[in-house]
């Protein structure tokens, strides 16, 4: 607002600037996961996750979906995988009784951390298309920092939020 209100830019640049694939992507899967949750879907596969793992607590199962998350979007969109995700990530925490703060932080990074693919994030497959690099090149450089930012995370999130009982 404050670059149209100074006259920066126009407001017709402004629309060109919009990534309008991007957008509409992001208001489907935002339409999608309402619907999961509507229709049960998220509570189905939340329930279905604790009752497999009875034994896991908050920190595994935090570690747990970051991995879920990171693999997905080396498969989709990273905005895709965030957006239908988080419902399940919210899901998650309030049936183990934890701040849901530290599952939609994990989320957040895993899905931004498309690294051993050219597909999850749209300037992976510039560089991959302008660089001439092969799919290989990208699974020999991101699995091992995605490994990584996953340990990384799973350390570090609790300490920022911490997994207590709510």
């Amino acid at each position: 607002v404050t670059v149209l209100a100074t006259r920066c830019l126009d407001v017709e640049d402004a629309y060109k600037a919009v990534d309008w694939k991007i957008l509409s992507l992001i208001f489907g899967m935002l339409a999608i996961s309402v619907a999961m949750d509507k229709v049960g879907l998220v509570e189905l596969i939340v329930s279905s996750v604790v009752n497999l793992t009875p034994w896991a607590g908050p920190l595994f199962m935090l570690s747990f979906l970051y991995l879920f998350t990171s693999t997905l979007t080396e498969m989709l969109s990273n905005n895709a995988v965030a957006v239908l995700v988080t419902p399940i990530a919210i899901g998650l925490a309030q049936q183990l009784g934890v701040d849901p703060r530290a599952f939609v932080v994990a989320v957040m990074f895993a899905a931004s951390a498309s690294f051993a693919t050219p597909i999850g994030y749209q300037t992976n497959t510039f560089v991959y298309t302008a660089g001439g690099y092969r799919f290989t090149d990208f699974l020999k450089v991101g699995i091992p920092l995605n490994l990584l930012l996953w340990i990384t995370a799973t350390l570090v999130i609790p300490w920022f939020w911490p997994l207590v009982q709510v």
